[in-house]
This record gives structure tokens, sequence and C-alpha cells, in this order.
């Protein structure tokens, strides 16, 4: 399953980074760097996994059978119906030392949903999921004594969780926070979030790319979530610092 083979290349690089030393990290060695890039890299493919199988559980648990007909309960990324825009493109982003913005992969049947507080819960399921894997990663580094190479990078591979839990929870047609007040919303406002869907994820996203305020606001509220639940934003940058070899 191709689950387990990101699993496996995620482990291989947070083993790899154990051997990097304090004195060592402005240096970059190469095998520490690699693990790094490959544990943040196969790190947020699995949390992006992670995001949508809770879309899916939660969406079958409240009366939308097909997820499972449709493979979502397997959590193959290979079952996601937009694996460019949901993997790829924010990897991409996510390497160029940008704000990955996600895309949509699981497409719900919102009928088949038992309420509208369950269409609600389903929307925020994703973004919770990865609040949730951010907030053990960074009790993970709080409680357990580990090589500085891997503290930096399950620090900022959590305070990436922050951002994406950031990000998604915006009122933006597109994203999960719109869609969790979006059954509240009158006839006229969910006809105006169908037609602005398509395109107002990627006008975040032109925002965030031309005008530097917006991204740095969202690192901003990331870095406040972040230090509230415990993140060390020293190590976060150090693990920021050797995944983005090339700057």
């Amino acid at each position: 399953m191709l689950f387990y083979v990101i699993l496996a290349v995620t482990v291989a690089g947070g083993a790899l980074t154990t051997t990097l030393t304090f004195d060592e990290i402005l240096e970059r060695p190469v095998l520490p760097t690699l693990g790094m890039f490959l544990l943040i890299i196969g790190g947020w493919a699995l949390s992006l996994t992670l995001h949508e199988f809770g879309h899916a559980f939660v969406a079958y648990k409240g009366g939308d059978r097909e997820v499972a007909a449709k493979g979502y309960l397997s959590m193959d990324i290979r079952r996601y119906t937009d694996p460019v825009m949901s993997l790829v493109l924010p990897l991409i982003i996510l390497a160029i030392g940008g704000i990955p913005l996600p895309g949509g992969a699981v497409w719900i049947n919102r009928w088949a949903l038992r309420s509208r507080s369950v269409s609600s819960w389903v929307s925020l399921a994703g973004p919770l999921s990865n609040l949730a894997l951010g907030v053990v990663l960074t009790a993970v580094v709080a409680t357990v004594t580990m090589p500085p190479g891997l503290l930096a990078g399950l620090s900022y591979l959590a305070s990436l969780q922050i951002l994406a839990f950031v990000i998604n929870i915006l009122p933006v047609p597109g994203l999960d926070g719109f869609g969790a007040i979006e059954p509240y919303l009158s006839p006229k406002a969910r006809e105006f979030g169908a037609k602005a869907r398509p395109w107002a994820p990627l006008v975040l996203f032109a925002l965030v790319i031309g005008v530097p305020g917006v991204g740095q606001a969202l690192w901003s509220v990331t870095d406040t979530v972040f230090a509230a639940v415990g993140g060390d934003a020293f190590a976060a940058a150090v693990g920021q610092y050797l995944f983005m070899f090339w700057r």
C-alpha cells in the first residue's frame, strides 16, 4: 500500500536526521539534510492523506456510504479525485518554501448526510486532524529526549500541521472553513459559494504569493497557535533551515 511506502520513507528520513549535531547545523551535512527533506515531504504527504481520510470517515459515519465504495476509507492516495491539487501542487509549493494551500480530494454526497451538523463536522474533520497531529508531534518533542536533528524536524512538521489547520479553517469557498458554515447559510450565499469554489482558493493563493502581508499574517496566526500548544519555535526554524537546503 502506497501509504506505508510513504510512511517508510518518512521514518527513514527521520532516522537520517538523528546523525546531526548542533555544531553541524549551519554546515548542512548531506545525509541529515536529505533525511530532513524526506521527513518533511513524507510527513506532509501522510498528513494530507489523514486529512482526506478524516473527511471520508466522518462522512461514512454520518450517512454517506458511497465513500467506502470510492475507496476513500483505504487511505490510498491514488483513490483521491484530485491528487495533483491535493498532493503534488502543495508538495511543490512546500518544497520551494511557500505556504502549501490545499485542494479538494474527496467528493462527499452531502445529501446523504443525516443533518447540517454532520455536514459541518465532515468539513471540520480534515483541519482538526491536522491540528491533532500538530499537537501530538509537539507533545512528543516536549516529552521525549531525542537527537537535535529529529527534534528540529518534528517541530517544523508540527508547525506545518498548525499552518494547514489555520489555512483550511478560513471561511473561503473551496476550503473546509467555508464548508463548515455553508449548511447554515442562506440559499443565495450557498449559491455564491458554489460558484466561487473553483477559483476562490486560487485567489487566496495569488494573494499569498503577491501580497507579502497575507502570507505573513497566516504565519503569524500559525506561530501564535503553535506557541499556545507548546511548540518550540527555534527548533522549528532550524528544521525549516535544514529542509530548504537550496536557500
